[in-house]
């Protein structure tokens, strides 16, 4: 399962975990809050 993190390099929400649930983790964020590190 996969859960919300914090980019250790910008501070923004990621996820952490198996890949087949980011939609789930992510989906209480808006887009702003997310990270781009990428």
């Amino acid at each position: 399962m996969c859960s919300p993190v914090r980019c250790n390099r910008c501070s923004k929400v990621t996820w952490s975990g198996c890949g087949e649930h980011i939609e789930e983790a992510l989906a209480p964020f808006s887009h702003d809050e997310l990270c781009t590190c990428g």
